[in-house]
């Protein structure tokens, strides 16, 4: 009898250590060849075995199993629970391990330490203060608050939730400091921005003779990271050589300076780490894809993408939202649309932060229709997918299209934050909707959840300012609860330009000086102003204080895609191989609206420092110009009703618009053109925004 019962303790003593294998090395196939074993033998309602299946299910991301074991056990204790909370949070879901630590209270089951910090865990990621805060408490109730593991988690919560006060003093508190403390309190203040705090203190713990282990760095390259501490966080690359670290065999060291050098515009030290490593990890590829692209480097940035694709990593949401990013920045239509067929066929494509940047990249690029499309068939809208498309509909100068989406996402019971309505108020303003504006900005104001901040304002001066409403706009600006920017009086200025009002133009304009005197834009704003005026020694005068003070404004860059290759120009751009043909033909288009439209070009949106001829002729070369010519040499509108996109880094000038209108009329064809500001659709010499950007 003794010998059956020593068999039976062994059997079911190596099932739970297959198990426990399995969870290690998250082997889901032998776990499941496990788990019908454990039922062949009789063991699918032992407590030991359950809870190790529970936990094994969890690891291997199947929640969907360890709950339904969890459900079918005839017993559960702590350990059953904890699990199963475990489980929750690894498939990326705290709410509902929070919930069912209430059922577990609720059914008298007495937490430990492990439960209170993997709920504290939870509490921090979903930044439920109020929640985490509950859960302290209990635990101080129960006694385990000093205990390792939850006192950990519990600085982990507070860093996590903003309190970093809070984190520092239960830190101090802790009786005994392990290496993890140390981390925590470290990557804690690197997430707040405290990158200093969180260097000295992993100066303190190497004093009180710490060893610092491979998140210990990575947390405080990180802090480096936020304030581009380049040199610091050298220094640490360099002690992780001499010292022996295998940074090629550490993902987490490599990816984290791998950030640190693209953050701070080193992509040489950045490349260079990251083809050390042996195995990359799917983030630092992204983040050195990314860095290129940032940095203007399109095909170093395209090849490392390309090299993603074919390896045997899996795209993630992470990745396929990055890279959205970047064909939306630079309107790169074809490769996006790649990429979205690509999203469709995995798991992560269907998440709402993959759906939300593909709807934003197609927006981007100009196809509305698409991004509609999109936008109606997801399974799930939060409130970013709403405020994106209100955007949206603002760029294209839909002000009516964005008030009604606005309502409906109400209806919908979606929550608008300040991001929604700052979207909305944008579209109001480019659509010159006053009453609306002001109805809805009323809304803002009364709010118990939401407060205005200086860019809603901004909005609002712009609405009136356009509405040639100058000295009550600059009364808001004035009587405003918030502080007011630069950019605020720029748009007050921009309005003055508009409506030719030098008296308050000239006001504003002083301020501006004050506030931002080595911003060039400010100089050209108002010296602009004054030609428009005439008033042309006020005018020399500032253009004179520029040069005195070598400002120099941002140069004028458009971009055109032919054959899904980049083409870009700078105002009168000469290195392009094509530069001859391209002015022939502009000149060409330019005689004959002369004779059809009597067309002729506006010399106050030029210079006013140079010739008048040389003003003339430098109109004819601004860079959106060049592009659509190259893009009507290319052939690339042969496609009856398919526009030719270009897009320019800064908003496009008065005669530019002119010109493109007049173009699309005698050429019978379409030209979407995104600027700074806002999409504008020509067609038939006119344009969607109606004149009004």
């Amino acid at each position: 009898m003794q010998q059956g019962t020593t068999f039976v303790m062994n059997e079911r003593q190596r099932l739970a250590e297959l198990l426990r294998n399995c969870s290690k090395i998250l082997s889901l196939d032998v776990g499941k060849q496990v788990h019908g074993a454990v039922l062949r033998m009789g063991y699918a309602f032992d407590l030991m075995i359950g809870n190790d299946l529970i936990d094994m299910y969890g690891k291997c991301s199947r929640v969907e199993l360890a709950r339904s074991v969890f459900h079918k056990m005839p017993e559960r204790n702590v350990v059953s629970w904890t699990a199963l909370m475990c489980g929750y949070l690894h498939h990326s879901n705290a709410q509902e391990s929070l919930l069912l630590l209430s059922r577990m209270l609720f059914a008298n089951v007495r937490p430990n330490e492990y439960t209170f910090s993997t709920n504290l865990k939870a509490c921090g990621i979903l930044g439920v203060l109020e929640n985490g805060q509950q859960i302290h408490g209990l635990c101080a109730k129960s006694g385990f608050e000093k205990h390792p593991v939850a006192g950990n988690s519990i600085i982990d919560m507070y860093s996590r939730c903003g309190k970093l006060g809070e984190a520092e003093k239960k830190f101090h508190e802790m009786p005994e400091k392990s290496l993890i403390t140390w981390n925590v309190m470290i990557a804690g203040y690197a997430m707040g921005g405290f990158g200093d705090k969180s260097l000295c203190l992993f100066k303190k713990m190497q004093q009180q003779g710490e060893m610092p282990d491979e998140f210990t760095f990575a947390s405080t390259l990180k802090a480096c990271s936020g304030f581009k501490a380049v040199r610091e966080g050298s220094q640490i690359h360099g002690f992780l050589i001499t010292k022996g670290f295998l940074i090629s065999s550490q993902k987490v060291i490599a990816g984290a300076l791998i950030d640190l050098y693209v953050k701070s515009g080193n992509l040489f030290e950045a490349h260079k780490v990251f083809s050390q490593v042996e195995q990359k990890s799917v983030i630092s590829w992204t983040t050195l894809t990314v860095g290129y692209a940032q940095e203007g480097k399109l095909t170093e940035a395209m090849n490392l993408f390309k090299q993603l694709r074919e390896s045997s990593i899996t795209l993630d949401g992470f990745v396929l939202s990055s890279m959205m990013g970047i064909f939306a920045d630079f309107t790169l239509i074809e490769l996006g649309k790649q990429l979205h067929c690509c999203a469709v066929k995995i798991p992560s494509g269907l998440d709402i932060s993959v759906l939300n940047s593909i709807m934003d990249m197609y927006l981007k690029c100009g196809l509305i229709e698409e991004a509609e499309t999109l936008f109606d068939v997801m399974p799930e809208k939060n409130v970013i997918s709403w405020t994106v498309m209100i955007t949206g509909y603002g760029k294209y100068g839909l002000g009516g299209e964005a008030v009604e989406l606005f309502k409906k996402m109400h209806m919908d019971r979606i929550e608008p934050d300040e991001v929604s309505y700052l979207a909305l108020l944008t579209a109001c303003s480019h659509s010159g909707l006053v009453q609306e504006s002001e109805e809805f900005f009323s809304k803002l104001c009364n709010s118990n959840c939401l407060k205005p901040s200086v860019e809603h304002y901004a909005c609002m001066v712009d609405i009136l300012g356009r509405a040639g409403r100058l000295r009550e706009a600059k009364v808001v600006i004035e009587n405003m609860p918030v502080k007011p920017n630069v950019g605020i009086w720029q748009t007050l200025l921009g309005a003055c330009r508009v409506h030719k009002n030098v008296e308050i133009g000239r006001e504003v304009g002083e301020i501006l000086l004050k506030l931002d005197g080595n911003n060039p834009v400010n100089y050209v704003m108002m010296s602009n102003i004054f030609a428009d005026a005439r008033l042309w020694e006020e005018c020399e005068g500032l253009r004179g204080l520029v040069k005195t003070k070598g400002l120099r404004k941002e140069a004028g860059q458009s971009w055109v895609e032919i054959d899904k290759k980049m083409h870009f120009f700078y105002n009168r751009d000469e290195t392009h191989p094509l530069t001859k043909a391209i002015h022939e033909f502009l000149y060409k288009m330019e005689k004959k609206m002369k004779y059809e439209l009597g067309y002729t070009r506006e010399v106050s949106f030029s210079l006013h420092d140079v010739e008048d001829e040389t003003r003339d002729e430098s109109l004819r070369f601004h860079s959106e110009k060049l592009a659509i010519g190259l893009a009507l040499l290319s052939g690339s509108d042969e496609i009856e009703g398919k526009p030719i996109r270009v897009f320019k880094n800064l908003r496009v000038c008065g005669d530019c618009h002119e010109y493109i209108k007049g173009l699309s009329k005698i050429l019978k064809k379409i030209f979407l053109v995104r600027d700074a500001n806002r999409f504008h659709k020509f067609e038939n010499g006119t344009c969607s925004c109606r004149d009004y950007w």
